[in-house]
């Protein structure tokens, strides 16, 4: 069992998910930095939201903490580099809240051009003012999105119902994609210069901070209308608060701001901006989408299964066809590194077949991660198997051939001298995976957790002397697979047993006449 520590409220239906799945979840709310680091002694996961600070020292202290989970988007609030250089995954969940952030823009849209929430404030002061806050129609008026990801392609698609003009900047998104939601792709100094109003859908980093400053915002259209929905920072508050006195910028819409929570900023004495504290995701839908994904998302992280949302693995996405070789993958890893005796080397893997330019980096990364277990390294995880292979001097790369002759698809590991192959065949409706080459013998062999790989000279009586060796030692023999070498007088015995094999059989069968190398193979 694993003790997860939830320090800020998501849905319950991801608490109980996780009650469900076995795992104690402690829930220890309004953590100071030294309460947090106190509480993360023994836990396994921390689940957190945009408040609490996971830095350096904090990930540091956790010792036993394999995974940090964010019920939402945006991670400026977490060291993904030190979480990655200790092993420890940083997941979140991406796609929880883009629907309600896309209708959060298209609100603080509205609001801004028809200045509804000033008239509410004032009507309800007991002033009616309608000629002094008079709007304007989203009709025909040009709509400049910046970042056209999930969540601004939602915007647009919605923008374009209110028959708005569309323009977009996105060094990430082709212009045929572009074009086929309706969107004019352009630089972001075209954007600025002709677009009405001004959503913003990016993450916040080094390139984005303070996108929109007081020398950008000299670049837009007089009389813009800015929405920031994304994250605080992007946009400059101080500077935009100076365009809007200026009379350059007609108005603002803020969810997020640079400092949060907070209530105070230039731009809260400007009668033309709209402010709203951080509700982009503030829905019950959204709420209950993020609680419930970023525990799935963490339970695959304890399981140590791979996590689509990983934000710190380096594998890129993961198609339907490749995901069932994944397993495989990492158990050729450990399969040569049984072979390497805890020495690893370099790694190649070789992908033959349908699999062939399919995405398989996550494949590599898997085998990767099984010959650096198989080798003695403890605490490898997808997140920090490149790391450690770079520390040891590891290189690893992969290999695409299209041709097939024998299988549909078949992965083949080397490293060192050696080499393993393997596949998944159909057997009826099941999809069963076999090991059928080791070091250029085919075999062909279900693997199991316990395994022998013996080379022997090519001649009769060998295989009796391993059986007998296993049988006096009552160790028994599930199956068993010979691969001749038809070029050498050296043929291969890859066996499964029940049990493992003790060392002592194994050194007594190595000084055996006839027997050149032999090696255990641990696959559990």
């Amino acid at each position: 069992m694993s003790r997860v520590l939830v320090s800020e409220e998501i849905a319950e239906s991801g608490l109980q998910q996780l009650r469900n799945a076995g795992h104690e979840v402690d829930v220890r709310l309004g953590l100071s930095p030294a309460e947090l680091i106190d509480a993360l002694q023994g836990a396994h996961a921390l689940i957190i939201r945009s408040a609490t600070q996971v830095d350096a020292a904090t990930l540091e202290a956790a010792k036993d903490l394999v995974v940090v989970g964010r019920a939402g988007i945006g991670l400026d609030n977490v060291d993904v580099a030190k979480a990655t250089e200790l092993g420890v995954m940083v997941v979140n969940a991406p796609q929880s809240n883009i629907l309600s952030a896309a209708e959060q823009t298209m609100a603080l849209l509205l609001a801004q051009a028809r200045n509804i929430p000033q008239a509410h404030t004032a009507l309800k002061n007991g002033k009616w003012e309608r000629s002094k806050w008079e709007g304007v129609e989203l009709h025909g008026k040009t709509l400049g999105v910046v970042g056209l990801g999930k969540i601004g392609a939602l915007v647009a698609q919605r923008a374009m119902s209110f028959g708005m003009r569309l323009v977009a900047f996105d060094p990430f998104i082709s212009e045929e994609r572009a074009r086929h939601m309706g969107v004019e792709l352009v630089d972001l100094d075209s954007l600025l210069a002709q677009s009405d109003f001004i959503t913003i859908h990016l993450p916040k980093n080094k390139e984005t901070m303070n996108l929109l400053n007081a020398e950008s915002l000299k670049k837009t259209k007089p009389g813009v209308r800015i929405i920031n929905v994304a994250r605080g920072g992007i946009v400059n508050e101080a500077d935009l608060a100076e365009a809007i006195r200026n009379g350059h910028v007609q108005g603002a819409a803020l969810d997020v701001f640079e400092k949060e929570p907070t209530t105070e900023s230039p731009l809260f004495e400007l009668a033309s901006v709209v402010v709203v504290p951080h509700l982009g995701a503030s829905t019950a839908e959204a709420q209950d989408k993020a609680g419930v994904t970023i525990a799935e998302q963490v339970q695959l992280a304890l399981a140590g299964d791979f996590v689509p949302f990983a934000v710190n693995v380096a594998a890129g996405d993961v198609s339907n066809m490749v995901r069932p070789f994944m397993g495989l993958a990492e158990l050729l890893g450990r399969f040569i590194g049984g072979l390497l005796d805890g020495k690893p080397a370099d790694l190649e893997v070789v992908y033959q077949g349908e699999l062939a330019g399919s995405g398989t980096k996550i494949l590599t990364l898997c085998a990767l991660k099984g010959l650096l277990v198989a080798t003695g390294h403890d605490g490898v995880s997808f997140v920090n198997a490149p790391q450690l292979a770079q520390e040891h001097r590891i290189t690893f790369g992969e290999v695409s051939i299209v041709e097939s002759p024998e299988y549909v698809n078949l992965i083949t590991v080397k490293s060192g001298h050696h080499a393993v192959s393997g596949t998944l065949m159909r057997i009826g409706s099941r999809l069963e995976t076999r090991i059928v080459a080791v070091d250029a013998h085919s075999v062909e062999i279900p693997p199991a957790s316990s395994m022998l790989v013996v080379r022997n000279d090519d001649r009769p009586g060998m295989i009796g002397i391993v059986g007998v060796a296993l049988g006096e030692a009552e160790i028994s023999i599930v199956s068993m697979a010979v691969g001749p070498d038809q070029s050498s007088t050296t043929a291969l015995m890859v066996l499964s047993t029940g049990t493992p094999t003790p060392s002592s059989v194994i050194e007594r069968l190595r000084g055996t006449n006839g027997i050149q190398d032999i090696h255990l193979i641990t696959l559990r």
